[in-house]
């Protein structure tokens, strides 16, 4: 079904109040490491911590008297979930969402305290479709597709209607890309009012549900992936979103996992800003170097959530932490007799990096009893760092053998 401009514009009176204008500001630390003139709109600020918010109210407002009596039904990964969840509880509408069971456990706990039934079954979304499907037919419950509704592609146009009013000048949006709702409004809207501003889609090498579709020519299915950006995951992209997108997109590149984890680590440092793995595959894309046509520029970035689970969220500092070069992990052979240990801390030290950690293998260090293998786990400064510090320990004698 066809959304236009006017189906957006309708959408943005429809939720005004229900809907929190986000903020679009100027990043100069961001700008200064992508070479671009970097712009973040912060849809990770809605009250649920996501844009889903924009097409969920939209969507329910819409509902007839007897749907709403009734009461909705969603398969959704948690952030359509949660919009559903929260809005459905200010209008009075009851929610029934099916998550699936890789869904983070915040945004399931979230579920359940803003009120909605949730379902957690299926090991993708299909599956967790066929269940909400089975409900419908049972319970008599309205399904509100989570990307692909006329409704909720109008509403997440919403988001671009207010990039353009807040930042004029804006050359190009990055958008990521699951099941292409998001980017079907912004583009329609976008290309409506702006047609010379570039609209980017961003995915993870892991999903790639767009670009499967645009070689294809049709939507297709992707077999899931493991994947920091699981809100990208939905295994195909909605028909109508990518029959709406498909010519109104500029650009559609990939970024890997180690990019993903690193562009959390940047929005974390710089600019104290709390995203899941969905919501930085635009910054990764820059940082990974995939849009060089676009240094000088102004790009806004959307930051489309910000639900990752804490737990989760450790895991990936860390490891971006070792793809920036600041953790490293080597195992150096030292005598085991006294000084031996003394000696390898002693050059570590003097190189100006700190230990975090020591392991001492014994039973699986070679023939020589009176040797030892020193697991050392090293806060260093950047790659560089690490390379001279493993230099150096070369030099003053200690056999190495670098982890990852």
């Amino acid at each position: 079904m066809p959304v236009t401009l006017s189906d957006i514009r309708a959408a943005q009176r429809r939720i005004a109040g229900g809907v929190y204008v986000s903020p679009c500001p100027e990043s100069i630390p961001l700008s200064e490491i992508t070479g671009t003139r970097i712009v973040c709109k912060l849809d990770n600020l809605q009250r649920t911590g996501s844009f889903k918010e924009r097409g969920a109210r939209n969507a329910l407002i819409r509902l007839s008297a007897a749907q709403k009596k009734n009461g909705v039904i969603a398969a959704s990964a948690g952030n359509h979930a949660l919009g559903l969840a929260y809005h459905g509880r200010l209008l009075g509408i009851p929610v029934t969402v099916v998550m699936p069971d890789y869904a983070p456990l915040i945004k399931i706990s979230t579920c359940e305290k803003l009120g909605a039934r949730v379902v957690v079954r299926g090991r993708d979304f299909t599956e967790s479709r066929a269940e909400a499907d089975a409900l419908v037919a049972s319970e008599g419950l309205t399904y509100i597709h989570g990307f692909d509704a006329p409704d909720i592609i109008a509403g997440q146009g919403t988001l671009a209607l207010e990039i353009l009013r807040q930042v004029p000048d804006v050359d190009a949006i990055l958008c990521p890309i699951g099941g292409g709702g998001l980017i079907a409004g912004i583009s329609i809207a976008v290309k409506a009012l702006r047609p010379k501003v570039k609209v980017i889609g961003v995915e993870s090498v892991n999903t790639g549900n767009f670009a499967a579709a645009l070689r294809a020519g049709r939507p297709v299915l992707v077999p899931r992936r493991a994947t920091l950006a699981d809100g990208l995951a939905p295994l195909i992209v909605g028909p109508n979103s990518f029959a709406l997108a498909r010519d109104r997109v500029d650009q559609v590149v990939n970024v890997s996992e180690k990019w993903i984890a690193l562009a959390i680590l940047r929005l974390l440092e710089l600019e104290k800003t709390v995203v899941e793995g969905s919501a930085a595959v635009p910054l990764a894309a820059l940082m990974a170097g995939k849009l060089p046509q676009l240094r000088g520029q102004r790009v806004a970035l959307i930051l489309s959530g910000g639900n990752i689970d804490p737990s989760v969220l450790g895991r990936v500092i860390t490891k971006g932490l070792v793809h920036d070069g600041r953790l490293t992990r080597f195992t150096a052979t030292v005598t085991d007799r006294p000084g031996g240990l003394a000696k390898l801390t002693r050059v570590i030290a003097d190189c100006g990096a700190s230990i975090q950690d020591v392991v001492h293998d014994r039973a699986f260090s070679g023939a020589d009893v009176f040797a030892v293998h020193a697991v050392c786990t090293v806060e260093t400064r950047d790659h560089a760092h690490v390379a001279a510090l493993h230099r150096a320990l070369k030099k003053n004698g200690f056999p190495l053998v670098i982890s990852g």
